[in-house]
């Protein structure tokens, strides 16, 4: 067993059973849905579908960081075990949560000067963050050392792509991200944007694709220009989406199709609530290692 925790936020989008079984520890972002606060536990308060249900009614959803003392609370739970731990953040240029996690952690360290953490910001989101961790457990498991595993990650980062479309643009109105004169009329031509994450952890809009299935092949063919040895791939490859499972199982199976060497199948997780409370339904993401991102 490793003398160090891994350790990251709920945005990661996975499942409460899988973290448990990868031994990856988490802390909850929360949301507030009309008023009322929940936590970002991935699912166990309420489902995503739950949440884009009452989104579509017209609830007035609010997401919030975790903040010092929800770190505090969190890390000193593994300082207590005699353990070092390796924390990795929802990107900056999404959230503060980053320099959250470093204020704990310099509060800590006067209480527990002989013990390590590592903060890193993922610059990743959603279950892209979740596959970084993924794969940081797989070295863990292997044997890396925690220094090894900080400074990996530290170097590779930025070779995680996320690449995201959405069918439904309603929400990213509401949010602001697209105009409501954008909105409208991108919806008349059936246009699904394709977007990525930045090297700044933003996300950025690449291209405008005429129709659903123009835009599943599309994100396929990003996936070849940039993954890890092109369709030779064989690292793991995680999608999420939001109420829209029959698309993310033909991006999926798109995929694999293309992609005979991945190593095991497509996983496909919900978006969670604190990322789907600013997508809304109808969006899906899939996530690589492939070359770094530049721009």
């Amino acid at each position: 067993m490793a003398d160090y925790c891994l350790s990251c936020c709920s945005t990661v989008d996975l499942t409460p059973e899988h973290m448990r079984a990868r031994d990856i520890r988490y802390v909850c972002f929360h949301f507030s849905l009309d008023g009322v606060e929940y936590p970002d536990d991935m699912g166990v308060s309420m489902s995503s579908e739950e949440l884009f249900r009452r989104m579509s009614a017209g609830a007035e959803t609010k997401t919030s960081q975790v903040g010092v003392a929800g770190y505090l609370a969190h890390f000193e739970s593994m300082l207590r075990e005699g353990k070092d731990i390796l924390h990795v953040t929802l990107s900056t240029g999404l959230s503060g949560t980053y320099n959250s996690a470093c204020i704990a952690r310099n509060i800590l360290a006067e209480s527990y000067p002989q013990r390590k953490i590592y903060i890193v910001d993922s610059l990743g989101a959603s279950s892209g963050y979740g596959l970084m961790i993924e794969t940081l457990a797989d070295m863990r498991n292997a044997g890396k050392t925690l220094d090894e595993l900080y400074q990996w990650i530290e170097a590779n980062k930025l070779r995680m792509h996320h690449w995201f479309f959405s069918t439904d643009l309603s929400f990213y109105v509401r949010g602001g991200r697209i105009s409501k004169a954008a909105g409208m009329v991108g919806t008349m031509l059936n246009i699904c944007p394709l977007l990525n994450m930045d090297q700044t952890g933003h996300l950025t809009p690449r291209e405008k694709v005429r129709g659903k299935r123009n835009v599943i092949k599309r994100i396929v063919e990003k996936m070849a220009e940039h993954a890890e040895n092109g369709t030779a791939y064989s690292g793991k490859c995680f999608l999420c989406q939001s109420l829209c499972m029959e698309d993310a199982k033909a991006v999926a199976s798109l995929v694999e199709e293309q992609f005979p060497n991945l190593n095991g199948p497509v996983r496909i997780f919900p978006i969670g609530t604190t990322i789907g409370s600013h997508t809304g339904p109808g969006t899906i993401a899939l996530f690589f290692w492939g070359d770094e991102r530049k721009d």
